[in-house]
């Protein structure tokens, strides 16, 4: 890529943020949102998707999808070796949004 002033700019503001992260309490304190919005958008899925009840099949399997292709991502065996904030907090949005889809399912079995 060229070295160009808005390529400095976005290397500069992602490196100013990885500063900025590594702070145990702002780790933390953005793995609890991403999972808190992972949990509202599992609910959200499941409240539209079952709406319509047109899709239900196809939306159940391109989620099943994007979760494996997340758990691929997260235990590969090189994630260890380099712990990215942004893979792990994609890992903890899954985990709300399979959290969510547990909860939803236990609301309509009751």
């Amino acid at each position: 890529m060229q070295n160009t002033r808005l390529n400095n700019l976005f290397d500069a503001i992602a490196r100013q943020l990885g500063q900025w992260f590594l702070n145990p309490w702002r780790r933390l304190s953005l793995l609890l949102l991403s999972f808190l919005f992972g949990f509202f958008l599992g609910t959200a899925v499941s409240t539209t998707a079952g709406q319509k009840a047109e899709l239900d099949i196809v939306i159940a399997a391109f989620l099943v999808f994007l979760t494996e292709v997340t758990s691929r991502i997260f235990y590969n065996r090189n994630f260890f070796a380099r712990r990215s904030l942004l893979v792990e907090s994609l890992n903890i949005l899954k985990v709300g949004f399979t959290y969510s889809l547990f909860i939803e399912a236990f609301k309509l079995g009751s």
